[in-house]
């Protein structure tokens, strides 16, 4: 449920939602075998880990706790309570999600709400800032529901998902500024104001066709993944997937769409991932704790690794008044690109309440008039003629690459603006 790196990215320390930490030992080899070794356990159900200043700290459900091995036999001699300032009910719901430290040395985690039930606590449904020496925190942001994990973002800001439900008409993936709040009337922090204006939206809704249930956003902090290579990606606890996330800065925030990585489904639910520094690979934690649709095993440790061979997704989308435009990782075949039968694009909108989700309302398909192609064949720019913000798109392809491979795929996301003319 957790994972990073110790000894320069030679070892890796994980954890497991049962209380468990493990070293491993040679997590880098291509080949031979690894050791695994257990350092710590009786955790609460931690969902967090990190390594910070050459110590081991782990965001559990009830603090964050920082393991000390005192005798140097490599195992964990006394757990030190770094932060425990959120109280722990008895509700099921109420996780402390995900660890980042931010260049400052501050930890941060998300806590998420009671399921449905007013807030008890200050800390349901926020984002929480821990001071570095562990003495004090503060409640960043509120307003989640089930906010699972924190990303830290290099301006500063951060990713934070949150899953479909009441007051979430569908899954949420945001970006968090200071005093934002984002939505669920449930916590302590929300207004008398129930409208939408009165909270922040998300970058993008997340349809649950394509993910019923968002994790952790990670930047591919690595030279060594082609196309992707310092891009944001999202991890899908509902369906063991991976996706690229793609955002377009507008008016007044963000506005994003996600497309599927081009890689099979994993066994277990995907919820926390880093890149290793010293090969330059992704490493993720999978678990099938709650409700998910990958639960052919109860757990799992995952690497991907980049082959250097054709990719053929998306990697930037945006929306202007030319129309979509779309850049593919690998070159176009033109024929396939300009035909516009080979798109199917749909939008609808969501009614936000308190009810779990909502239906797909105003769902309008629309006729794609022309699409043309940028001369080195990796840009499309899709024309319709009455496109309009909308709280959901969604964008069907099945092309060519331009050495002759099928590239089907779908982009899904949320346009809150459109911009002026994009040049290619």
């Amino acid at each position: 449920t957790g994972i990073d790196f110790i000894n320069d990215g030679r070892d890796a320390i994980v954890c497991t939602i049962d209380g468990e930490v493990y070293r491993i030992e040679g997590i880098s080899k291509k080949q031979g075998n690894i050791q695994w070794r257990r350092i710590a356990t009786g955790l609460f159900q931690p969902l967090g880990i990190i390594n910070h200043d050459g110590n081991i700290y782990v965001g559990c459900r009830d603090q964050i706790v920082v393991l000390r091995d005192l005798n140097g036999n490599g195992e964990t001699d006394f757990y030190e309570s770094f932060n425990s300032d959120h109280q722990v009910t008895e509700h099921f719901h109420e996780f402390a999600m995900g660890l980042q430290v931010d260049n400052e040395e501050n930890f941060w985690y998300a806590k998420s709400a009671r399921h449905a039930r007013t807030a008890l606590i200050p800390q349901h449904g926020t984002l929480i800032k821990v001071s570095p020496d562990g003495s004090n925190s503060e409640i960043y942001a509120g307003g989640f529901r089930a906010a699972n994990g924190v990303c830290l973002n290099p301006d500063g800001s951060f990713y934070v998902t949150d899953q479909e439900g009441h007051w979430n008409p569908m899954n949420r993936m945001n970006k968090v500024t200071q005093g934002g709040w984002y939505g669920n009337m449930y916590t302590l922090q929300a207004p008398n104001d129930t409208s939408d204006a009165a909270m922040i939206s998300p970058v993008t809704w997340i349809d649950s066709k394509y993910d019923r249930s968002p994790a952790e956003l990670l930047w591919a902090k690595s030279d060594k993944w082609g196309p992707l290579s310092n891009k944001l990606l999202n991890l899908s606890y509902g369906y063991g997937k991976v996706f690229h996330v793609m955002t377009q800065d507008i008016t007044e925030g963000e506005q994003g769409f996600i497309v599927e990585l081009p890689i099979p489904q994993f066994p277990t639910g995907l919820i926390r991932a880093r890149f290793n520094p010293l090969d330059g690979q992704f490493y993720g934690c999978g678990m099938s704790a709650w409700a998910t649709s990958q639960m052919m095993q109860v757990g799992g440790l995952y690497r991907i690794r980049y082959t250097g061979k054709e990719l053929n997704i998306p990697i930037e989308t945006s929306v202007s008044t030319d129309g979509i435009q779309i850049t593919f990782s690998d070159p176009l075949d033109q024929s396939s690109a300009k035909n516009t039968l080979n798109y199917k694009i749909t939008n609808w909108d969501l009614l936000r309440s308190r009810k779990y989700g909502s239906d797909r309302l105003n769902t309008k398909v629309h006729d794609v008039k022309s699409v043309s192609l940028s001369d080195n064949n990796h840009t499309v720019t899709i024309t319709l003629p009455d496109l309009k913000p909308s709280w959901v798109i969604e964008i069907i392809y099945n092309l060519k690459s331009e050495s002759g491979k099928e590239i089907e795929g779908a982009i899904q996301g949320t346009v809150y603006e459109i911009s002026d003319k994009i040049e290619i």
